[in-house]
């Protein structure tokens, strides 16, 4: 396989020239060698994930999570990862998260999606439907609503979406102390990595590589 031509399907649903300016998406280590055997996908690239793709004969690791400094030992192996570009494209990690859930949403902005419900949907039927996604949730509902007509989704970290965005409900992760504290809107933080773990095998879709070729990473949230 042509690890260029692999990276080019992933450019083509998410431009790397899309990405935040202060994002490191694109490659992170680059061996000089085209032609690879093995992909490992991945989240983020942690050093278990690194001695899986040792492990398993992997010589490219497709991730999310960029690594804003690659450590030494890290560089036998190309990587390449999608970070905020993703996010943004339609179908990224956002919408992953709503087809999850089987919500339709609209875009707010690049990273937001907002669901409109038909009637009213009880504050309690959304926290049990997140709840199959994410079992250990934080949930705040500083006001006592009990029923919401919108609701905002931003996978991984989208509390700076939380004020502007037009909805009764917010869903995303790593939600500060101060932000639930102060917060006018029922807020769920389902953890940053329950909400993109699905990007992970839908970048290996994008490539079109099968299981045999395209390995998915183990991986598990840090807080247990």
């Amino acid at each position: 396989m042509n690890k260029y031509e692999i990276v080019k399907k992933i450019e083509a649903f998410a431009p790397v020239e899309t990405q935040e300016k202060w994002d490191a998406s694109g490659w992170l280590v680059d061996t000089g060698e085209e032609n690879i055997n093995k992909v490992l996908f991945a989240l983020t690239i942690t050093k278990q994930v690194y001695e899986q793709a040792l492990k398993n004969g992997c010589d490219l690791i497709i991730s999310h999570h960029p690594l804003f400094y690659v450590p030494l030992e890290y560089r036998k192996i190309n990587m390449y990862c999608a970070h905020t570009n993703f996010d943004k494209a339609i179908g990224g990690t956002t919408d992953l998260l709503l087809r999850a859930l089987n919500f339709q949403g609209k875009p707010y902005n690049d990273f937001v999606r907002i669901v409109e419900i038909e009637g009213e949907m009880n504050v309690e039927f959304l926290r049990l439907k997140l709840l199959h996604i994410s079992p250990k949730l934080r949930y705040i509902n500083n006001n006592d609503i009990e029923k919401i007509r919108t609701i905002g989704f931003c996978a991984g970290s989208g509390s700076e979406f939380i004020e502007e965005t037009p909805c009764d409900a917010f869903v995303t992760g790593d939600i500060k102390f101060h932000t639930a504290a102060e917060a006018d809107k029922v807020l769920f933080d389902i953890g940053h990595f329950e909400s993109e773990i699905f990007a992970v095998k839908a970048l290996r879709n994008i490539t079109g590589i099968d299981e045999k070729e395209g390995l998915i990473a183990d991986e598990k949230s840090p807080f247990i």
